[in-house]
């Protein structure tokens, strides 16, 4: 009797485990909609491996990274049905073939990939890494940010051109206008300035690391940054491909509903993306001034819902009213008009304080200041006072509670502040000499948190003390373009350079930076603090897509 009694309690337990284990299996497949593994001969198991998944005809793609036993798997409400396509990024490899996917509701496809050398490394390089691994100083390396606007680094390393050949093509260079791409480059109308003896420097540069005089391969080892680790697995990007290619989402920014706005750096257009489907429109606005490059730079909104443009070569500033569709533009008066006239960044948030936004003028350095009754500018220059010899250029703004300006002087090394009642200017040098500051935001504390792009540092200044702190970004020759804090207090990073996205405690320095799944050439970031942990949007201004980065930590 006892050992019938045995028999009947191991029937049971057995039951039971197979019971749960059934039910394991099914929570499994419910919350899942492709998992499996990623290896390689080489390396056995594989962190780090981005594996990317995009449904045929569907204009979004769904990236996770695999975790330290190579282990990888989509969350079943990421992915819709249907037959999907997989693809990887993994410095160095490929994969072996073709993979798809069938997703079905409530059960969890599986796929394990086989990773093999990729035959050409270089290939798959960013312009962090290329810089990374040339030889030179870092005074010889610099001026090459500058072509990361347009292109990567790799066109420049894999040229031919000797030195002599470098310099005409440096002053070809020179007749783009800045809101070009390799996709949809303009000519600029009115001509800029060389230096002869830096385009000479740099094409000496250039042509003694490129493949100029026969060389057929680099006289040093293109070398990767290691993959992610650890933390930096544990994220979820979603990119929506946007329907043309020379589409170049500039300034991304989600409103009140979720619906995500851009503008566009190289076409007339503003652009929404219904992100929740992936729909996607554009609003078309006139051009002031047809035989000038086309496209806007900054999208801010104000307080009213109105997105704001600022034209670049269109010159002055557009709102446009997503209730109503409509566009009015504000344009600068003809008799202050040339040639070379851009406005290039904006500030309309605090415009319902005294009726005035903020803007810059490119061509020669200044401040302006709208007045939205009389549509009349005003122009104020904050470099009257400092030494001859130093280049300028008024960037990034912000403006506080009473609409004072502060301005990231891109040219220098300087915060600027303008007064709102005095247009008197301060400039406050950053503690590092030619930091360039780019773009950034003021604290809801009044902190202003700015990138600075040529330093390879953000930064923080506090107003009310007049003092700056900074931190160095991990990985040299990132070069931050924009910066964002979260409502944690953590500080976002995106760059050109490096198709990574850096998220950093200001508090502890510790940093974690997310791989992209794709060349991203980032501009202005925003990070959505509804949600825990925030949520990155940014534009990929090359690749005509934008991009979504979740963490899950």
């Amino acid at each position: 009797m006892r050992y019938a009694a045995g028999k009947l309690q191991h029937l049971v337990i057995c039951i039971c485990l197979a019971a749960n284990f059934a039910a394991a299996s099914r929570a499994q497949n419910t919350n899942t909609a492709i998992t499996g593994t990623v290896s390689s001969a080489e390396e056995g198991a594989m962190e780090g491996v981005l594996v990317s998944a995009q449904r045929a005809g569907s204009p979004i793609t769904v990236t996770v990274v695999s975790d330290a036993e190579g282990r990888y798997a989509f969350p079943a409400d990421r992915l819709a049905s249907g037959a999907t396509t997989l693809t990887i990024r993994a410095a160095g490899y490929e994969l072996g073939g073709a993979v798809t996917a069938e997703v079905a509701p409530g059960r969890a496809a599986t796929a394990d990939l086989k990773l093999r050398k990729a035959p050409d490394l270089a290939a798959q390089l960013t312009s962090t890494e290329w810089l990374n691994s040339m030889p030179g100083t870092a005074d010889q390396k610099l001026p090459l940010i500058e072509c990361m606007s347009c292109h990567t680094l790799e066109r420049v390393l894999r040229s031919k051109f000797s030195a002599d050949e470098f310099v005409g093509v440096l002053r070809r260079m020179q007749g783009y206008a800045n809101n070009s791409t390799t996709q949809h480059p303009q000519l600029r109308v009115a001509e800029r300035e060389l230096s002869e003896k830096r385009a000479r420097e740099l094409a000496d540069y250039v042509a003694s690391v490129n493949l100029s005089g026969g060389r057929e391969t680099w006289a040093f080892p293109p070398k990767a940054l290691p993959r992610p680790r650890g933390r930096a697995t544990r994220v979820i990007i979603t990119e929506y491909a946007l329907p043309r290619p020379t589409i170049a989402p500039h300034d991304v920014r989600p409103d009140a509903n979720g619906i995500v706005w851009y503008s566009n750096f190289v076409e007339p257009f503003i652009g929404r993306l219904d992100p929740s489907s992936g729909a996607h429109t554009e609003f078309r606005y006139d051009l002031p001034k047809p035989k000038f490059p086309e496209g806007a730079l900054a999208l801010e909104p104000d307080q009213d819902g109105n997105w704001w443009l600022a034209m670049m070569f269109q010159s002055g500033l557009t709102r446009f009213d997503p209730r109503m569709k409509e566009f009015r533009h504000y344009p600068i008066p003809p008799e202050q008009m040339t040639d070379g006239t851009q406005q290039s960044l904006m500030m309309p948030g605090r415009s319902h304080v005294d009726g005035k936004v903020w803007t810059n003028d490119v061509s020669t350095h200044e401040i302006l200041r709208l007045d939205l009754a009389s549509g009349a500018y005003e122009r104020v220059n904050p470099f009257k006072t400092m030494p001859k010899g130093r280049q300028h250029s008024p960037y990034g703004m912000a403006a506080d509670a009473d609409n004072n300006l502060y301005f990231m002087d891109f040219g220098d090394e300087s915060i600027g502040r303008v007064d709102a009642k005095t247009l008197r200017t301060t400039l406050y040098p950053t503690p590092t000499p030619r930091s360039r500051p780019r773009r950034g935001m003021m604290d809801a504390a009044g902190h202003l948190w700015f990138a600075e792009f040529a330093a390879d540092k953000v930064g923080m200044f506090d107003p009310a003390s007049e003092d700056f702190k900074e931190w160095a970004v991990p990985t040299p020759h990132t070069y931050p373009y924009d910066v964002y804090l979260d409502r944690r207090g953590e500080l976002w990073a995106g760059s050109m350079s490096s198709d990574r996205v850096l998220r950093l405690d200001p508090a502890t320095g510790e940093s974690i930076e997310y791989l992209l799944p794709h060349q991203t050439n980032i501009r202005r970031i925003f990070v959505d603090d509804g949600k825990t942990p925030a949520t990155l949007w940014a534009g990929n201004n090359h690749h005509a897509s934008i991009v979504k980065l979740e963490p899950l930590d």
